[in-house]
């Protein structure tokens, strides 16, 4: 299976210039996407289109991502009711190295001839002066041209209207394909559906100002059956950084897809065979509250983003939130990670000299932290066997909490009946 035919069946085509699989049927062609610095770390919603590189490289082709250090100083208007906040150097400096990191994960960068490339569009622009920018680019595509771009139409019906800074994106980002054709000979374009405008505008550009042929592909934006937004949740954005999103709150984003959304996100998110993913969906259908479907997504993904150490502390979590697993592997794990484990979860901060004299547990749940609101309640709760600390019950009212509970000298896990539970942090 080609590269193009790869991405129809995993639905991944939604615009494609006439001659684009003629070109890559002939041999390696270079192709790239550009990546938008807007934080420090990639989300979720960024996965398709660097998979979309990754599929490009195993199917014999050059990749480049390129990180637009110039074009995020102005900020693509595409989608924007509004007109962002201008990044300054310092943090587009910030930004940019962590998203090279990231993409330096995915991609090989030492496989000979179709090896992955990173490049900056800052490069090529920082000493390129206006009134030469605007000579040698701005007399190729009219204004009537750019007008009739969507991104242009709606920004300029609006209220809020565009700035000649925004207004001026699609030519900046046109010359970096021109840019990249003449200097790495890159024929292709790809992005998401909402960039076609951008990316023929390059095109165009490439035909108007040099009589030469470029290519252009694009992929649906990804959204939820529901119609809602992909790669949020009531939290915020799904990061790829594990300090922004951890492992776990990643695997849970994962595991907790609908039925209707896994069957696309399968496709989409694993380098699965068309084979591979049929048997599973078929497997799925028989027995859909066994979540076969969702369990394999999130650990084929959750593994390929941070590591299987990572996704094996996922799973351990999610067994002892949700299952039977022990506390023993919170062991291994830092402070930040058990912090991180537990985020999401009610936590409270307790005074260690209060525990290293000992406290009884009824004060401790209801008087230094507020998991019970009163001390009758606690009781109440505890008399009837719905009390545990470190997933222990705890027998009676009178027990005493001391350092010896402590799970790496300093937190405590508490859990009120069976799915309620609470972190108590003592510093």
């Amino acid at each position: 299976m080609n590269f193009v035919e790869d991405l129809r069946w995993r639905g991944l085509i939604q615009d494609i210039m006439p001659g684009t699989e003629e070109e890559l049927s002939k041999g390696m062609v270079s192709g790239y996407i550009g990546f938008d610095p807007t934080a420090e770390s990639l989300h979720v919603g960024s996965l398709s289109q660097i998979f979309t590189l990754v599929r490009f490289q195993q199917a014999g082709h050059k990749p480049l991502a390129l990180v637009g250090g110039a074009t995020g100083m102005i900020g693509d208007p595409t989608g924007k009711s509004q007109e962002r906040n201008l990044l300054s150097e310092e943090e587009l400096a910030i930004n940019l190295k962590g998203i090279q990191k990231q993409l330096e994960q995915f991609l090989d960068f030492n496989c000979g001839a179709n090896s992955a490339e990173i490049v900056n569009n800052y490069d090529w622009f920082k000493s390129y002066s206006f009134l030469d920018f605007i000579r040698d680019a701005g007399k190729h595509i009219t204004v009537n041209y750019m007008m009739a771009k969507d991104s242009v139409k709606k920004r300029l019906e609006s209220e809020v209207g565009m700035s000649f800074t925004e207004f001026t994106y699609q030519l900046i980002q046109g010359f970096d394909f021109y840019h990249l054709w003449k200097e790495k000979n890159v024929k292709l374009q790809m992005g998401g559906s909402d960039q076609w405008g951008n990316i023929v505008t390059g095109t165009e550009f490439i035909r108007r100002k040099a009589q030469g042929q470029a290519f252009a592909l694009t992929s649906p934006l990804i959204k939820k059956s529901d119609g809602t937004k992909f790669g949020k949740t009531e939290g915020g954005n799904i990061w790829l950084d594990s300090k922004r999103t951890s492992p776990y709150q990643f695997y849970q984003f994962w595991l907790n897809a609908t039925d209707e959304d896994v069957k696309n996100y399968i496709k989409i998110f694993t380098f699965m065979t068309k084979a591979e993913v049929d048997a599973l969906i078929e497997e799925h259908d028989k027995a859909p509250h066994l979540r076969v479907l969702q369990k394999a997504l999130a650990e084929d993904i959750t593994r390929r983003v941070h590591g299987d150490q990572a996704l094996q502390t996922a799973l351990k979590t999610t067994d002892f939130l949700f299952g039977n697993g022990s506390l023993e592997f919170l062991n291994s794990l830092s402070d930040e990670e058990v912090i991180g484990v537990f985020e999401g979860i009610a936590q409270f901060k307790v005074e260690k000299t209060a525990i290293e004299s000992g406290i009884d547990i009824v004060s401790l749940l209801a008087e230094k932290t507020q998991i019970f609101p009163s001390k009758g309640e606690a009781k109440k709760m505890i008399q009837g066997g719905g009390v545990s600390i470190n997933r222990e019950k705890v027998a009676n009212v009178e027990t005493t909490i001391n350092a010896g509970n402590l799970i790496n000298n300093k937190f405590i896990v508490a859990q009120k009946g069976k799915k309620n539970y609470f972190l108590i942090i003592v510093e």
